[in-house]
């Protein structure tokens, strides 16, 4: 298959030093931890997160390719995605690290994972399982052409033209952390849409590549979720034996539904692993 090129992914980063005088020794000696987040989304979506763990890490919170800030290029395959990061490893002189992904950027991090397992010290991940997925999100889809075609003048218009397709106002809002003011005053979208459209049946498919790898794993799924199945979990153990999973009272963006318990739960996994 002809992969794209890589591209220069933009990243949010803030470590231990951010508001400290300096740094202790632990702080220092800490593996990076890298975050991806999923289809839609972005690294500002994980800003609270960054602010609680950069207090004893240095924290990267990366936009994939048609997500956020980064370019917006044809290719949304998990090689190509998995390229992309090790890349920035490599451009931020970073020889490994903690990978955290959320849904598909969970499935990113897997790849990396199964590619690359000397660049992890360990794999997280967040809500999804690496067997491919039906097609379920032709209701966005509608949302963003929709907005794309009105060309708002407001959050709020947009918010009434996203309606008639996305009845459900959080995921609305969650849509709206898209949105930016262009050239000519009207709202639009910081996605690559048409990209990400072309490469949807790319996104639905399985992290490409055959474990096991023996990596340090955790799995977290929201218990109201339908992303992590039985047969999700079992593949999952099947790649990465060495696999702990744990659920959270939330549907599938658990790391907002459930912030403080999330974010506990990747320290205390962390703390297990800096300690083996």
């Amino acid at each position: 298959m002809m992969m794209s090129t890589t591209v220069e992914l933009y990243y949010h980063e803030s470590d231990a030093r951010d508001g400290a005088e300096e740094q202790t020794t632990s702080q220092q000696d800490a593996t990076p931890l890298v975050i991806l987040h999923g289809l839609f989304g972005s690294a500002d979506n994980w800003r609270s997160h960054i602010k609680s763990w950069s207090r004893t890490r240095r924290v990267i919170a990366v936009d994939l390719r048609n997500h956020g800030r980064s370019p917006h290029v044809a290719g949304m395959s998990y090689p190509e995605q998995a390229a992309d990061v090790i890349a920035l490893l490599d451009r931020l002189a970073i020889e490994r690290c903690d990978l955290l992904g959320h849904s598909m950027g969970g499935k990113v991090a897997m790849q990396v994972a199964l590619e690359a397992p000397e660049r992890l010290r360990s794999l997280l991940v967040a809500d999804i399982a690496p067997v491919a997925y039906g097609h379920g999100h032709d209701d966005i889809f509608a949302a963003f052409e929709a907005v794309r075609d009105a060309r708002p003048a407001s959050r709020k218009e947009a918010d009434t033209v996203m309606a008639q397709h996305v009845d459900t106002p959080a995921i609305r809002q969650f849509l709206a952390t898209n949105l930016v003011r262009l050239d000519d005053g009207a709202m639009g979208w910081r996605v690559g849409l048409d990209h990400i459209a072309a490469g949807y049946p790319q996104i639905v498919e399985a992290p490409h590549g055959q474990g096991p790898v023996e990596l340090p794993a955790l799995l977290l799924w929201g218990s109201r979720s339908n992303y992590v199945q039985a047969e999700g979990l079992a593949t999952m153990r099947e790649h990465f034996p060495a696999l702990e999973d744990d659920s959270l009272e939330a549907g599938h963006w658990l790391h907002a539904e459930r912030a403080s318990e999330f974010q506990q739960a990747v320290v205390a996994f962390l703390d297990r692993v800096a300690r083996a």
